[in-house]
């Protein structure tokens, strides 16, 4: 782990929990591409940093989740880079405290103010094309969360951000994290057509082709919305629907899957709603999902 892979002359990546860029932009000088999980994995890249008398000059946010962010404050306060976050992200990562909250809906316990949700704060600027290295590309790659990009090098090597999971994630787990479904899937469908030197995921392993992998995606994401619809033929509230599903895919409840899980679950509620599949109604004092057409 956090062993440093080359792909091309000026392009790395190092091999952690979520995958981290490095790319070379002169002799000595490198962007960073996320910053990994907590200040250990911040530490683990300053090491490869200094080892290979690299500068960091910045850090660019694929997006704002804590395993993403997590060593930017670390590496910000070693080497005085600056950190960009595109989007709503830059105000999540100037804020951590957003992505818990946001993801239970109000103020989170204890249970979910830990490194794997709640980030150290750090000093991120606004990431837009004019801040970018020569020959970069921004992509937008929203729906996993709300404004996530990820990056074209300008050797042709794409990062990925989070937009698909491996397969073996999905076979292992069947529901990952999706803020809109809408906006994945077209992102997804958009990735599908790319081409590309090398893809590198932060989840799966980097690839010439990803097309397969984003079909896979795709797929995965149209199977939980025919279970919920399936759920929903009988009139349902929102905890039966989720605890149904915690049994169809042989999940253990806690408090970080209820918040990562639920979240991802109201999202498909609301998209198979504006879609017309899904009806709503209040009913005892619940929010009851039903199935249209029964």
């Amino acid at each position: 782990m956090y062993e440093l892979v080359q792909v091309t002359d000026n392009v790395y990546y190092v091999q952690s929990p979520a995958k981290i860029g490095i790319v070379r932009i002169s002799d000595n000088d490198v962007i960073l591409i996320d910053s990994g999980n907590d200040k250990d994995a911040g530490k683990k890249v300053k090491k490869l940093l200094d080892g290979n008398s690299w500068n960091l000059k910045a850090i660019f946010n694929t997006h704002s989740n804590a395993d993403h962010i997590g060593g930017n404050r670390y590496l910000q306060e070693q080497t005085g880079c600056k950190v960009y976050a595109y989007g709503a992200e830059c105000d999540f990562t100037n804020h951590p405290i957003l992505e818990p909250s946001f993801l239970y809906g109000g103020f989170p316990c204890g249970d979910l103010r830990h490194k794997f949700l709640l980030a150290q704060e750090s000093r991120a600027e606004m990431l837009t094309a004019d801040v970018l290295p020569a020959g970069f590309e921004l992509m937008e790659l929203r729906g996993h969360f709300f404004d996530m990009v990820g990056f074209r090098t300008p050797d042709d090597v794409v990062f990925l951000a989070d937009c698909l999971s491996s397969k073996e994630t999905l076979d292992k787990y069947g529901i990952c994290f999706i803020y809109d479904v809408g906006a994945y899937l077209k992102t997804l469908e958009t990735v599908r057509g790319l081409s590309a030197r090398m893809f590198i995921p932060s989840h799966a392993a980097p690839c010439e082709n990803i097309a397969p992998l984003a079909q896979y995606n795709i797929d995965k994401v149209n199977e939980v919305a025919e279970k919920i619809l399936g759920i929903c033929k009988t009139p349902s509230n929102f905890e039966v629907i989720l605890q149904r599903l915690f049994s169809e895919y042989s999940l253990t409840m806690n408090f970080e899957q209820y918040a990562l899980v639920g979240s991802t679950v109201r999202s498909y509620l609301a998209w198979l709603k504006d879609g017309n599949r899904l009806c709503a109604r209040f009913e005892n004092s619940m929010l009851i999902w039903e199935s249209v057409g029964n």
